[in-house]
């Protein structure tokens, strides 16, 4: 009985280890599972559900058999995939969540999110995160060519690489304060997040309470996953070799 969480995946067709291990892990140690739950960024960009790149389809073919085994999967955006639809969702067998969102986690109330949200010293992301939620210019977007929109990630991806290269890192991390204010908000003692690519469980006290903070790590180097049971939480890595 174990519920399983991953995130930040950034899977491209320049790195053909990632999605193998994915794969893997999605044929291995998935199924069986209560649940797995991928809390965005599975990969690098997300230009349309559109874009007819055979490394969508055999990701969605990979999910969508483990949703056959009996596998309730769910996904929550990320920043790189936030325009992630209902269509690919259907073709890999996902159930699409908001972010954040609350779940049952073996009888504890659990807030979910992609983590991005929390890092809110990060004045000048805020403002773009809060440019791309408007549902108005994702339509327009959506309905410019598609090589044009492929030109357009291209350049912003370039351009947040290097915005982020002069960043001091404490800048891009979750703040604190944030984390609080979103657990009392929903009323949550435990927050499972992924974004800052900084896997570790971190305790601290919620007013008198305990609380806890589980964050994942990304695909780049290892698999980072994240198990869960009755009995407690623990952070696996998976060779990506």
């Amino acid at each position: 009985m174990s519920t399983l969480f991953i995130s930040d995946i950034h899977l491209s067709a320049a790195r053909p280890d990632m999605t193998a291990a994915l794969v893997r892990f999605l044929q291995d140690d998935a199924p069986g599972a209560d649940a797995l739950y991928v809390l965005g960024d599975l990969f690098e960009f997300w230009v349309g559900d559109d874009d007819p790149n055979p490394l969508h389809q055999e990701v969605a073919d990979a999910f969508l058999t483990l949703s056959q085994q009996g596998v309730p999967i769910y996904f929550i955006h990320g920043n790189r995939d936030f325009l992630l639809g209902r269509q690919f969702a259907k073709r890999a067998g996902m159930t699409l969540l908001g972010d954040p969102c609350v779940i049952d986690l073996y009888g504890e109330r659990v807030l979910l999110s992609h983590g991005d949200l929390f890092c809110t010293l990060d004045v000048d992301y805020q403002k773009f995160r809060r440019i791309t939620q408007l549902k108005w210019l994702r339509w327009l977007f959506l309905r410019l060519p598609l090589s044009r929109r492929q030109r357009i990630a291209c350049k912003m991806r370039g351009q947040s690489q290097m915005e982020n290269a002069s960043k001091q890192q404490f800048i891009m991390d979750v703040t604190p304060a944030a984390v609080d204010e979103a657990l009392r908000a929903h009323g949550c003692q435990v927050l499972i997040h992924g974004h800052t690519h900084r896997p570790a469980i971190h305790d601290f006290k919620l007013g008198n309470k305990a609380a806890r903070r589980i964050v994942l790590g990304d695909w780049f180097e290892q698999g980072s996953i994240l198990v869960c049971s009755p009995a407690g939480q623990r952070l696996e890595t998976r060779t990506l070799a």
